[in-house]
């Protein structure tokens, strides 16, 4: 399929020597063409399938198929506007803030209340803290294994990998680099690799040498508790994590917890958090993308031309001050045509919502008026194959989530990702610019550099709090409204519209990240983000499809916020259960 550019108009003895068993024959080679299937895609939030068609060892067409309907919308009609934040943060577990604050703000849109500085400056510390630990938690617990060859890792010198961690990242606390591999030998003796486990070791798409793979092994393991560090974040100004409790319309309720002490122990925490973001992660991510764009190790893929996109939306994010978007410290636009470099300000009147391809009945509707009417008709790859609706942006797919905010915050100058992404740039070396970031390398990179960015200016918002300054505006709620709500969660652009009627919600329509990304095709069949970005992706053993995964992962995809399943008649959920 092409890819457009512009719209139309995953030992005993033997009691007697006996002689040797001949070899058994070589495996036949797998086949270079035909479909793979890969469903359910592990290592994510939800439940996607994927399904490619590959020609002589490429992708030459994709499908993405969200299984699971979400009815969330239907669910919030005709109840308290105000109490909508508490139901759709819940979309999921894993971005546990995103919702609730795009809800709250989507509400007092609607009824014109303005947040105090301080809860405005507590929100931006809250989500921050989301995206230190959601990106941490992507990289090395959901992406990294399609990189890293965990079995690799027990033929590895120790020492070697000791020396090697103190020439990339010598500021990082000391690791028992042999008391890791043991750890990973246990899993490998009992016969069960546990949270490795299904995973193509010994693919030879994997190029790190044994240290390597131990290294990021290791800091797989360290991750494990940095994240459960960094969680706590949430839990000083947001009482608990997941699903923070102290949002409301018009501001939060923390009021108490704004005092020397607590501030003192989020600046530990955030402290610690970047510091592990500094000596680790980004040392890890830019050794990943030296070796994978290492044409001596591999000269056939780079990963820096793999995986891209053609269009770029962002909604931005942390308001510095009442006046949006100009106070957005991520930048609010779009970029038009692979390789752009001129940001557009972005025209909300021109996103739709397509459902040809959809188990959706109606037509392609902007959000505020948006529909959700479920029509399931069977699985069917030429028709519809996906609870997923098509969102585009004058009638095209765009790109949401880190690689678009880096890319529209780089194209519009602003010093603090120009710096991060230059220097990244420099320490890839061979004259590479700013182009390799779209690609499926590049998009992990994005993601770990924003966390960087971001880390470094939350110091400065937390100590901008007043103690003495109100966290909270009270307001009433009007007989019939409507407004919207965008923010950035960890994975993208995210919008809430609401339609109040008669002081309750009369529609309520959510666009989420994953649903920009993993969306099918639109009405003029053109293929989603991820679809696209998937064709052209080398494929050397169809069994083993482990680049298909690098491509779907590094967009971290969220489907749990995307679909879901209730039945109304007898209101009872279900569980899903999913065998490969």
């Amino acid at each position: 399929m092409p890819k457009p550019t512009t719209p139309p108009g995953q030992d005993k003895k033997k009691p007697k020597p006996s002689p040797e068993p001949p070899p058994p024959p070589p495996p036949e080679p797998p086949p270079s063409d035909g479909r793979i299937v890969i469903d359910p895609v592990t290592r994510i939030e939800g439940h996607l399938r994927i399904e490619v068609e590959v020609k002589d060892g490429l992708t030459s067409d994709s499908w993405s198929s969200g299984t699971l309907f979400r009815g969330i919308e239907t669910i919030l009609k005709g109840r308290n506007p105000e109490d909508a934040w508490l139901f759709t943060q819940r979309l999921c577990g894993v971005c546990t803030y995103v919702h609730g604050s795009t809800s709250v703000r989507c509400v007092e849109d609607a009824i014109g209340v303005t947040v105090p500085d301080n809860a405005r400056i507590i929100r931006n510390l809250l989500m921050g803290a989301q995206f230190l630990h959601d990106h941490i938690v992507h990289f090395y617990h959901l992406h990294a294994l399609d990189w890293v060859d965990i079995v690799s890792a027990l033929s590895a010198s120790p020492s070697a990998t000791a020396n090697l961690a103190d020439n990339i990242s010598p500021d990082a606390s000391g690791i028992d680099f042999r008391a890791a591999q043991n750890r990973l030998q246990t899993f490998v003796n009992s016969g069960q690799l546990g949270p490795f486990s299904g995973g193509y070791w010994g693919h030879p798409a994997y190029i790190l040498t044994p240290e390597e793979n131990l290294l990021l092994a290791a800091h797989y393991l360290e991750a494990l508790k940095q994240q459960a560090e960094s969680a706590r974040m949430h839990a000083i100004f947001g009482a608990k994590n997941p699903h923070v409790q102290s949002l409301r319309v018009g501001g939060v309720t923390c009021r108490d917890e704004l005092n020397n002490s607590r501030i003192s122990e989020f600046a530990n925490l955030l402290s610690n958090t970047k510091n592990f973001i500094d000596t680790i992660y980004i040392p890890d991510v830019t050794l990943l993308a030296q070796a994978y764009t290492d044409t001596d190790r591999d000269p056939v893929n780079s990963w820096a031309s793999i995986g891209g996109s053609d269009n770029f939306l962002a909604y931005g994010e942390f308001p510095q001050g009442s006046n949006e978007p100009t106070s957005l410290f991520f930048p609010r636009g779009v970029l038009i045509g692979r390789g752009a470099t001129r940001v557009q300000p972005l025209d909300l009147s021109a996103i739709t919502e397509h459902v040809k391809h959809s188990w959706y009945s109606g037509s392609a509707l902007h959000p505020s008026a948006g529909e959700t009417v479920p029509n399931y008709t069977g699985l069917n790859t030429a028709d519809r194959y996906s609870w997923l609706k098509a969102p585009r942006y004058n009638g095209l797919p765009m790109e949401v989530g880190p690689l678009a905010r880096v890319l529209i915050a780089y194209h519009s100058n602003k010093s603090h990702t120009v710096t991060a992404v230059d220097s990244f740039l420099q320490k890839l070396g061979s004259g590479l610019g700013i182009e390799v970031l779209n690609s499926t390398l590049g998009r992990t990179a994005a993601r770990a550099l924003e966390t960087q960015i971001i880390a470094d200016a939350m110091g400065d918002w937390l100590g901008a709090l007043n103690l003495n300054e109100p966290v909270f505006q009270s307001s009433g709620m009007p007989a019939q409204a409507s407004g919207y709500g965008l923010n950035e969660a960890p994975r993208g652009a995210l919008g809430h519209w609401i339609e109040i009627q008669n002081q309750q919600i009369g529609n309520y329509q959510m666009v989420v990240p994953s649903t920009w990304n993993f969306g099918p095709q639109c009405a003029n069949d053109y293929p989603g983000p991820a679809e696209d970005a998937l064709i052209g992706t080398p494929v050397a053993d169809p069994q083993r499809p482990v680049e298909i995964l690098r491509v779907v992962h590094s967009f971290d995809p969220c489907i749990a916020c995307a679909v879901h399943v209730i039945d109304k008649k007898q209101q009872k959920t279900y569980e899903v259960l999913v065998t490969p």
